[in-house]
């Protein structure tokens, strides 16, 4: 059971993957060329999936909006591994004053949430695609603190370190030979989730038009636009919708995967 939700969780994954790696190559009809003899169209052909209100195809901006939503999920989760995970480490091995006030500040990023840190930003740096990759980078940074620190914690209280420090090994170099090798799985299983918690922020930054520019395809601006039509065209938020879905629940069940299969007590009971 565990091992079918990593595979339909990698599945999915894959799927949106070739969704953005082929919009760089084909669409089938441009995905911002406005028609105005094809607003609303209903799913058919050529317009598969249908036509928003603009006459453009939705089904190309489907493909392109995947694009968007994984280099925003990655800028953000890279952005908040690369500041989180160091600072993690290091308060590991930190005198207890010092490490709790890195974690008291860590507390304090936690009351400025994804949204909250992007109307901040936008209205000193104007809203952006860079606008949302900081503000979701910036508010992932404790998860990623938080755990890098516990399991550098429960390696820097094993054996082999003790005799590492004994031999005179230096705390940069226990840091990098023992300590990241070790966290590496609890960091990937956290990459995983903050990803899908990235793109559903993404998505409401755009909805809200804080986030990716409206000249570009984005999942959670074609929600806002299509929330006038949403009953006389459920399908233009049925689509970007279910995009979102798929894509947040590939994440999702990844990062469970991972998790029960890197960890030893879980792999035991299973």
């Amino acid at each position: 059971m565990k091992r079918l939700e990593l595979r339909v969780g990698v599945v999915l994954i894959a799927l949106v993957v070739a969704m953005a790696l082929l919009s760089f190559v084909w669409t089938p009809f441009s995905p911002t060329a406005v028609n105005s003899t094809t607003p609303l169209q209903n799913p058919g052909w050529p317009h598969v999936l249908g036509s928003d209100h603009m006459g453009i195809d939705t089904f190309s901006r489907i493909l392109v909006g995947a694009r968007s939503a994984l280099y925003v999920g990655v800028i953000a989760v890279g952005v908040a591994a690369l500041v989180g995970v160091p600072l993690g480490v290091a308060s590991a091995g930190l005198p207890r004053w010092a490490a709790e006030i890195v974690l008291r500040v860590t507390d304090i990023t936690y009351a400025f949430p994804a949204l909250l840190l992007a109307i901040l930003l936008a209205g000193v740096l104007g809203a952006s695609t860079e606008t949302a990759m900081l503000a979701i980078g910036i508010a992932s940074v404790p998860q990623f603190l938080r755990v890098s620190r516990a399991g550098a914690l429960s390696v820097l209280a094993s054996d082999y370190v003790l005799a590492a420090r004994a031999s005179g090994t230096t705390r940069v170099r226990i840091a990098l030979r023992h300590v990241v090798p070790n966290i590496s799985p609890l960091i990937g299983v956290q990459v995983s989730v903050s990803f899908a918690l990235a793109i559903l922020a993404e998505a409401a930054l755009s909805y809200l038009g804080l986030g990716t520019p409206s000249t570009v395809p984005s999942w959670g601006r074609m929600l806002g636009d299509a929330q006038t039509y949403l009953f006389s065209q459920p399908g233009q938020a049925i689509w970007p919708g279910l995009a979102i879905a798929i894509t947040v629940l590939g994440f999702n069940l990844v990062g469970d995967g991972l998790r029960d299969a890197l960890d030893p007590q879980l792999r035991e009971v299973a």
